[in-house]
């Protein structure tokens, strides 16, 4: 971050941590927006745009090594308007932008470096740029140089390569929907083009870096649920279990850290994200539930113990990220040498805690150690002439008392703005696994953070995308929209009270008024009342966070059945039948559509759960027995409802239902037609599990 000297740039008036960070640089820096385009055509310079995020090391560095060199500064500012984004406030600008790097150059990333006409088209673009030429890269006041010199002296060369790049970037955003029938052959075919990318030495998908990829391994599971495919579970086990001792995990302090440089899973890029804690809490979560695995559960809540514990905002609100770096240094806040476990334990545990974490076979991240699990507990136990029960106590105790000192260190910078989006994909996790793990603590924080997604990011009843300090801004793009509305609808299945399907159903209504095009037969990431961009971006594939129109179609397939609502399953089918190619050529871009696609070939499994109207005790739902036992299985075509008889007006799935004998009753249906109601939770169990072997061959 630059030292502060002088007076801030415009971006002091931001409430964007990233953003922040640039405000004290020497660089004439504008936040996106329609003052720093009128000037660059008033003046008749190029936009230079650059785009990042604040956990994002490399842009720390282009920071360091440019941005606050007041030489570079001096150049950016003279050929230059210079424009700052937040690449996590605003999407849309990120996404347009990428494409176009990742079309001029063959690939992308962060820090992103885009110049543009002052109309925005864009021309020329990379990522990190050096202040000298190394590695093959120019250096960044050369490049600068020749930009400047390039757009003065070939004005008209680099309008039409910049028209060019938009036109292309138009018509990739046109795909419509095939006439192919949805069927289980894609879903077949994406698992075996999983399979052929899977790395069977040490799990997950390529070689490095490697991503962990929950939305993947989330459709693998549920492709062994459909079809009994044992190697689709065995791929996913190997590759959770590897992650889960790997240094991508924090050991002591629980959460992932963004992707692993290796392809053993052991050296980390540090930073941890919120959307990485959500869809990585809610895979393992799933397979516990398939596998009864405990350690699986035990990565469930250690997550989610360090998101509440961490990332979250007293009124409700879950952060977005947790730096790389601290002290300047990157993952400093996570290593660890022998000399500093030996001086926190006594040397029974500490001698147990360095061979269990790996400080024994000597350091492995520029003479430090980053934390991982080299054998297994049994491996290690027999290695220490101790009982596997006795290792694991001590290595608890260690844990704890090497978290406390670590909890003393400067810890890595948090970025902590509020984005929608991001918070109701952690609202779903909190949700589903508050059900599944009878956690009476996610339960709250589910709904305190629904309450606040409500309160204060929709203070006009239109959803905006960020909040920090008191303030929303930004209008809500798809992502947001259809994220919030499936975390909603994910608390109203493990809590049954109504009023979060309400809220469900009225975004899911705003989402197909802002954003479904009917000419197009396509969503859209920007809505109708968007500011108009070079191009209306349009994303076909998910990525580190799924994409706004794959949510989309999950969650209104998923409301369809609840409220039997065609206006809801027509536009989702049309958005799966447009990418139904990508699915099958790009599996591992798709997990989330394969996932959608999964849920609407099912059947579904519908839950009927109806009990007697009038007061009822405060401290439990009349039908929580019933719901447990559809909460703790592995059922991932499953949709639940509840209410008393009274209140069940406009929830499709439960018209007709009665409570039987005065008592709460279950309804196991599928395609509305039920099975014989059961008041029993043994007998519920027992027709969910035929289900579930029906569906599994």
């Amino acid at each position: 971050m630059a030292k502060e000297t002088g007076s801030p740039n415009r971006l002091s008036r931001e409430s964007s941590p990233y953003l922040l960070q640039h405000q004290w640089n020497p660089v004439d820096w504008y936040p996106w927006g329609e003052e720093a385009f009128a000037r660059a055509r008033a003046e008749d310079k190029p936009i230079l745009l650059s785009v990042g995020y604040s956990a994002c090391h490399w842009c720390h560095v282009m920071e360091r090594e440019s941005f606050e060199d007041p030489a570079i500064a001096d150049l950016m500012n003279r050929h230059f308007v210079s424009v700052k984004v937040d690449r996590e406030e605003r999407p849309d600008v990120d996404a347009i932008y990428m494409d176009a790097v990742q079309s001029m150059t063959g690939h992308g990333g962060w820090p992103m470096t885009v110049f543009l006409t002052p109309e925005g088209h864009p021309f020329y673009g990379g990522t990190y740029f050096p202040p000298q030429d190394r590695h093959g890269l120019p250096g960044f006041p050369r490049l600068l140089e020749s930009v400047a010199d390039f757009y003065r002296e070939h004005r008209g060369q680099t309008e039409d390569m910049g028209r060019r790049m938009v036109d292309r970037l138009r018509e990739a955003s046109h795909l419509r929907p095939a006439g192919d029938l949805l069927t289980p052959a894609a879903l077949a075919t994406a698992f075996q083009g999983l399979r052929g990318q899977f790395d069977p030495a040490h799990g997950g998908l390529g070689r490095a870096p490697k991503f962990p990829q929950p939305m993947t391994f989330d459709f693998l599971l549920r492709h062994w649920r459909r079809t009994g495919a044992t190697e689709a579970l065995a791929m996913v086990r190997q590759t959770l279990d590897a992650m889960a001792r790997g240094g991508i995990y924090d050991q002591l302090g629980g959460g992932f850290h963004r992707y692993a440089v290796d392809e053993r899973w052991l050296v980390p890029h540090f930073e941890k994200m919120l959307y990485d804690q959500s869809q990585l809490a809610r895979l393992y979560l799933h397979a516990a539930q398939a596998t009864g695995e405990p350690a699986y559960r035990r990565v469930v809540e250690e997550t989610l113990d360090y998101v509440l514990r961490e990332m979250t905002h007293p009124t409700g609100g879950f952060f977005s990220t947790q730096d790389a770096d601290s002290e300047g240094e990157e993952g400093r806040f996570f290593l660890w040498d022998e000399a500093e476990v030996r001086a926190v334990l006594d040397p029974e545990a500490a001698r147990a805690a360095l061979l269990y974490w790996g400080l024994a076979d000597g350091p492995n991240f520029e003479g430090r150690n980053i934390l991982f699990r080299p054998r297994d507990r049994d491996e290690a136990a027999r290695a220490l002439g101790q009982s596997p029960e006795r290792l694991e106590a001590v290595i608890a105790d260690a844990r704890t008392r090497l978290f406390a000192v670590r909890e003393r260190r400067i810890k890595p910078g948090r970025d902590e703005k509020v984005l929608a989006g991001w918070n109701g994909m952690m609202l779903r996790a909190l949700a589903e696994a508050a059900a599944a793990l009878d956690r009476s603590d996610y339960r709250q924080a589910a709904e305190r953070n629904a309450a606040f997604l409500l309160a204060e990011l929709r203070p006009a009843g239109r959803l905006l995308r960020t909040w920090k300090d008191g303030q929303a801004k930004l209008l809500g793009y798809l992502e947001d929209h259809a994220m919030v509305a499936d975390g909603l609808l994910a608390l109203y299945e493990a809590t049954l009270d109504r009023r979060w399907l309400d809220a469900s159903h009225a975004l899911a209504d705003a989402m197909l008024r802002l954003f479904w095009d009917p000419d197009a037969e396509a969503f859209f990431d920007t809505g109708t009342d968007h500011e108009t961009l070079v191009v209306r971006p349009r994303s076909l594939l998910d990525s580190a966070v799924p994409c706004g129109t794959s949510v989309a179609a999950d969650v209104l397939l998923r409301l369809a059945v609840l409220l039997d609502e065609p206006a809801y399953e027509r536009p989702a089918l049309s958005a799966l039948r447009a990418v139904l190619p990508l699915m099958t050529r790009y599996p591992s871009g798709a997990g989330r559509f394969l996932s959608a696609l999964d849920f609407y070939l099912g059947p579904p499994v519908e839950i009927a759960l109806v009990w007697p109207s009038g007061p009822v005790p405060a401290r439990e739902n009349p039908a929580a027995a019933l719901a447990r036992e559809a909460s703790h299985r592995y059922l991932p075509t499953r949709v639940m409802a509840g209410a008393p008889e009274s209140e069940a007006a406009g929830v499709a799935l439960l018209a007709g239902k009665v409570a039987r004998e005065g008592r709460p009753t279950a309804y196991v249906c599928e395609r509305y037609a039920c099975q014989a109601p059961t008041t029993e939770p043994a007998e519920l169990a027992r027709q969910l599990d035929e289900r579930a072997g029906r569906l599994t061959p």
